[in-house]
């Protein structure tokens, strides 16, 4: 006998039967139990090593962690996962996109694994709240998960795999960025402008915020504001870390982006940074922005500069009934930086543009590209200088200024 599904379920049926007669048991005796079963099994059939070890950590993950699910998070090449229903399971591996052959023993098997991730972290999924969003305990990935009678297919679960600090030295070594570029942007971070990163869907826009926080100085006080907590600041020791919170299933406890935002005000931080900004949070950030606090970092989604800003626009308007002239002046007064993030058909991430706001006027907001890419060269090129403004020359955040090395 080698087909290892069937190999898999004989076993799972045989160690349950074995485990409902037992007390609890810990990892080292489930594992022992295992091994049992597995050598019972090679004496009445052949089965390789490589299989045997398969078995092992296949029956394990079962009883004790996320099953199916396990294998994939263990898996470092595995940078996203797209569970369709408990028959079609996607990965994205080294950018591209990929079909597993395995499936979940049933759909009921995938929503107890689906309940395992919510109940751990106090979050609640069901029929009546059939969207939520939840994180890993284990290792910070983000969960998306939509329920029937919304998903039609089954049990929807979207997870981004929480990823390894990624340095801003390896960015440049990567060709995400210049050395020249990436040089300038600390010195602007350093210098405190309020910088706003956009891109589209896995396009790498936590990712380059992570590395842009190497560049703050250490002794500043940095509130960070999330929906999943991803950012690893370690350069800073004064670090406030603030995660919103979803409703309850009465539909109590919410804790927004902008409750976060207006609390933060309160702790005396040298710098906002909000993970995403998606809604009427956009209207606080702006003007915490626009009322001392520079330095702020945080990104949006979107699929060109001038296409966020368009977002923005419309973000602010969710959160404030004010005239569009008013919104398209405070976020002009407000944002000093644009970088723009895109992923490319070869499946890597790079710095598309970098942009200097210039102002707002006779009705539009008005932006100069300092930095663009060049498809032909696949590189990032300076196109200008920037605008001497007076907070560059007041904070002295020129190259003199000391920057880290890269």
């Amino acid at each position: 006998m080698t087909d290892g599904k069937a190999l898999e379920a004989q076993l799972k049926k045989r160690i349950s039967e074995r485990l409902r007669e037992a007390d609890r048991i810990e990892d080292k005796d489930l594992y022992r139990l295992i091994d049992d079963e597995l050598y019972e099994l090679s004496g009445r059939d052949y089965i390789s090593l490589n299989l045997k070890m398969h078995l092992r950590e296949a029956l394990f993950n079962s009883f004790r962690r996320l099953d199916l699910l396990q294998e994939l998070l263990d898996d470092k090449d595995v940078t996203e996962i797209m569970i369709n229903g408990p028959d079609d399971i996607f990965v994205e591996r080294r950018g591209r996109i990929e079909r597993l052959e395995r499936s979940f023993e049933s759909r009921e098997r995938l929503e107890d694994i689906i309940q395992q991730i919510v109940s751990r972290i106090n979050r609640v999924v069901n029929t009546s709240n059939p969207i939520a969003d939840a994180m890993l305990r284990q290792d910070g990935s983000r969960v998306h998960i939509v329920l029937p009678p919304i998903a039609l297919n089954g049990p929807i679960v979207t997870i981004r795999k929480f990823p390894e600090h990624i340095s801003m030295q390896r960015l440049i070594k990567t060709g995400s960025i210049t050395k020249e570029a990436a040089e300038f942007l600390g010195m602007l971070v350093r210098a405190g402008y309020n910088i706003f990163i956009s891109g589209g869907t896995a396009s790498g826009k936590s990712t380059f915020l992570n590395a842009l926080c190497e560049f703050i100085p250490e002794d500043e006080r940095i509130i960070t504001i999330e929906d999943t907590a991803e950012l690893q600041i370690t350069n800073v020791k004064n670090i406030v870390r603030l995660e919103t919170r979803s409703k309850n299933s009465e539909g109590e406890g919410e804790i927004s982006m902008s409750m976060l935002i207006k609390a933060a005000l309160r702790m005396r931080p040298d710098r906002i940074i909000v993970g995403e900004v998606r809604g009427a949070e956009a209207a606080d950030m702006l003007t915490a922005q626009n009322t001392g606090h520079d330095g702020a970092l945080s990104t949006g989604h979107a699929n060109s500069t001038e296409d966020m800003i368009s977002r923005f626009e419309s973000m602010v308007l969710m959160g404030l009934d004010i005239p569009i002239e008013a919104i398209r002046s405070r976020i002009a007064s407000a944002i000093d930086i644009f970088v723009h993030l895109s992923r490319l058909p070869d499946g890597s991430r790079r710095v598309m543009e970098i942009s200097e706001m210039r102002g707002y006027e006779e009705g539009r907001i008005r932006i100069k590209r300092l930095y663009g890419f060049d498809m032909e060269k696949k590189r990032l090129i300076r196109l200008s200088e920037l605008k001497r403004t007076e907070k560059l020359r007041l904070r002295g955040a020129g190259a003199e200024a000391g920057l880290p090395p890269i």
